[in-house]
């Protein structure tokens, strides 16, 4: 092996097309050339999942879990096959592997799979014969040899476990933009590149709707202390590293403003107010195995109450299923869903030795007319819901008032 293990991981928009396979193929090249062992794992190309949902869909809008992950787990298969070709052409060895190949061991929860463990001789015995290992990402199989996925953006975490238990040097994610920014840049042109960022901030971006990298793949990483640079496929500068902790993080307020607009509004109206109620509602939506988010509830006057909470929009149908029998269980009132909703949230470790941060929010929103309709907190960021129509203004006014583009 070489001096040095680097795992890099590239992402759908990295291998979208054969020129950015290629370019992928020529930095891999690069830094097998300095001497480094490499481990690459790769997306789909492009778009591929997103057609591969939309086709599924086509045939059956309510498809089996285990067929979605068969069919789901075939776009990375394509990914390493074509960066391994090209790798070849340009003179090096490398061997592609599916997630199962590499003894990626999942649970048995379909389309949201958490690794148990990962076999990696496969992969040291190809790097000892100097190959390039490619790896196919967001996938895993179980101990029945069924084909598992690790949920949307999954590849960060093959990436960031397979680095885990390699031991590697480094950890890159390449993506199509420079780092982390202080806001999506689409949106605020004045968003401006994080140098360092801590494993609880990036953690709570990404839980936010940051799109960067997937919540689960930091939360290995903080627990197993695997820093991680986030760079550009394109560019050679340095791009952002996620590490544990960065010098004098208090001093900044507010590090940044994520924006989600993947969530869906459920309201369940007149629910008994008696003690175990809320449990039974939200139970009934674990065991179908539903991420429930923000909740409020109604103050009630006359023993009955509402309830609200959001969920992501790809699971709305099942939660509203869900919620319909346990309402008629309970004796509840009408289900309202509004899909027309996003949350805005800051983030910063600051934000805990800082009084104030809150009001200033709400500040900021109320001066630009934008209705708060739910609030969550916890240690280093606030939420609100409020209207999709306002939200990418919120975002902008925020990112200006809390002195972000500096």
């Amino acid at each position: 092996m070489g001096k040095k293990l680097i795992v890099q991981k590239f992402g759908g928009s990295s291998v979208a097309n054969v020129l950015r396979i290629q370019n992928a193929a020529s930095r891999i090249a690069g830094c097998k050339k300095k001497g480094a062992s490499i481990v690459v794992v790769v997306s789909a190309l492009g778009n591929t999942t997103d057609k591969l949902i939309e086709l599924a869909n086509k045939i059956n809008t309510n498809p089996s879990e285990r067929e979605m992950d068969m069919l789901l787990s075939t776009g990375e298969q394509i990914s390493v096959a074509l960066l391994a070709m090209a790798i070849h052409k340009l003179g090096y060895e490398a061997i592609s592997f599916t997630g199962a190949q590499v003894g990626i061991i999942t649970d048995s929860a379909h389309t949201r799979a958490r690794i148990i463990r990962i076999n990696t001789d496969k992969i040291k015995e190809a790097l000892k014969a100097n190959k390039i290992v490619i790896v196919a990402g967001f996938q895993g199989v179980t101990l029945d040899q069924d084909i598992t996925t690790l949920g949307r953006g999954g590849s960060d975490l093959t990436a960031v476990a397979l680095a885990k238990e390699l031991k590697a040097d480094e950890c890159e994610i390449y993506t199509d933009v420079k780092g982390i920014y202080t806001t999506d840049p689409k949106i605020e042109p004045k968003a401006k590149k994080i140098g360092l960022i801590t494993y609880d901030e990036m953690l709570e971006m990404a839980s936010l709707g940051a799109q960067v990298m997937q919540a689960r793949s930091i939360e290995v990483a903080k627990k197993f202390d695997v820093p991680i640079h986030v760079r550009s496929s394109f560019e050679k500068d340095s791009g952002t590293w996620i590490i544990k902790e960065v010098k004098n993080m208090e001093e900044v307020v507010v590090s940044a403003v994520t924006l989600n607009k993947g969530e869906s509004k459920i309201t369940v109206s007149n629910v008994p107010d008696r003690p175990g109620i809320a449990a039974k509602i939200f139970n009934e939506l674990a065991a179908k195995g539903v991420s429930v988010d923000m909740i409020v509830q109604n103050v009630s006057h006359l023993r009955s109450t509402d309830i609200s909470f959001t969920v992501n929009k790809t699971e709305a149908k099942k939660a509203l299923k869900v919620i319909k029998k346990a309402a008629r269980n309970i004796g509840a009132g009408e289900i309202l869903v509004d899909t027309d909703i996003a949350r805005v949230s800051i983030v910063g470790v600051g934000m805990k030795s800082h009084p104030g941060v809150a009001a200033k929010m709400f500040g900021v929103l109320a001066k630009n007319k934008i209705n708060i309709g739910m609030i969550s907190t916890s240690n280093i960021s606030i939420s609100c819901i409020v209207q999709k129509k306002f939200a990418e203004v919120a975002v902008r006014a925020l990112h200006d008032s809390f002195g972000l583009a500096k």
